[in-house]
């Protein structure tokens, strides 16, 4: 359940006509990821404010829930596994509450916990052998989200188990893409988009005047876009499994792995989560990768104002069933795909 690499394309048209809104785009690195963050306003002066209460925003949330730095609330709780509760922030706590109720959706497809496998499969180039599987299934013995043990009284979270860890790189880049965005959109902006490595979302209007225009790339030819989006006020997060992978014995194995076996997925090559909130299509995108075509698209199919567009490994496009071609504006397929919209089909 690592987090994926999102293929998400956002296209800008700038005007520089006196007057006019006008675009204002800053680029960086944040938890260990590319942000970008935009905003829309008369004011270039006030663009730029915007956009660093944005960052300001991001990095605040990045020293919360980073595993990585040990002085978070996050290391504390991993730090204190099976050894006793730790009191957190009201915020921390609340994320981890959403997140296990994600859990309790998906049937464990997704899961925080799955930071306890963190060591075992490496996709940097050095692994040239499979896992052992006892290692894979040690390592997956420490994943349960019902062995996060929480306690609103005294706003404690504890890890049953020694050697449990939690981490949030499938919902942590979409929380902080919301809570960014939620800051810049009440700075007297026509319009603010914050997309954090694919995990994207908009607020307002374009410089246009018009809504976002976000393009979903080609999984096999990643420099082409296969379909356009027109968003307003929604998040769009996109995850493939064709960036990060690692060939072993001819065979491929992408780094989205499901925390209920330990091995990576199979069937999807790029799923797209469309709804009102990063952070919860950012975790749908994993859940609906590990869960595969049939699980993924009729746990969505069940949920009110969300949706997904799906490729399989065999380059089939499916979608959720109130997402229609009109939906997408002037698809851009390459002729390997197949569209499939419910029930009916066209290529």
């Amino acid at each position: 359940m690592i987090r994926n690499i999102a293929t998400i394309l956002l296209v800008f048209l700038s005007l520089t006509s006196l007057g006019q809104k006008e675009s204002r785009t800053k680029v960086l690195l944040l938890m260990g990821s590319r942000f970008e963050l935009t905003a829309i306003s008369r004011n270039q002066e006030n663009a730029n404010k915007a956009i660093e209460a944005g960052i300001t925003e991001i990095k605040r949330i990045e020293k919360l829930i980073s595993s990585w730095n040990p002085n978070s609330q996050t290391s504390k709780i991993i730090r204190n596994a099976g050894i006793k509760p730790v009191i957190d922030d009201q915020e921390l706590f609340n994320l981890i509450r959403r997140s296990i109720k994600v859990s309790e959706l998906t049937h464990g497809a997704f899961d925080i916990s799955y930071a306890s496998m963190d060591k075992v499969w490496r996709f940097d180039g050095e692994m040239k052998q499979l896992p052992d599987s006892s290692v894979v299934a040690a390592s997956v013995a420490k994943i349960n989200y019902k062995n996060i043990i929480l306690n609103p009284d005294t706003r404690t979270v504890f890890l049953k188990d020694k050697g449990m860890k939690i981490g949030f790189g499938a919902i942590g880049k979409g929380y902080a893409a919301n809570k960014a965005l939620d800051i810049m959109s009440k700075m007297n902006l026509g319009g603010a988009l914050v997309n954090a490595s694919g995990d994207l979302i908009s607020w307002g209007k374009n410089e246009d005047g018009k809504d976002w225009k976000v393009g979903i790339v080609n999984p096999k030819q990643k420099e082409k876009i296969f379909s356009w989006l027109n968003i307003s006020e929604t998040a769009v997060v996109t995850s493939g499994n064709y960036e990060k992978f690692v060939k072993i014995n001819g065979e491929t194995y992408s780094h989205i792995i499901d925390p209920r076996t330990g091995y990576p997925v199979k069937g999807l090559s790029s799923v797209s989560i469309i709804c009102p909130n990063a952070e919860l299509a950012d975790a749908l995108a994993t859940s609906v990768f590990v869960l595969g075509k049939e699980k993924g698209l009729e746990l969505i199919n069940q949920l009110k104002g969300i949706e997904c567009l799906l490729i399989t490994d065999k380059h089939e496009l499916f979608t959720s069933k109130n997402l229609h071609l009109d939906y997408i504006n002037k698809p851009i397929i390459n002729h390997k795909y197949q569209i499939k919209i419910g029930n009916n089909h066209a290529k």
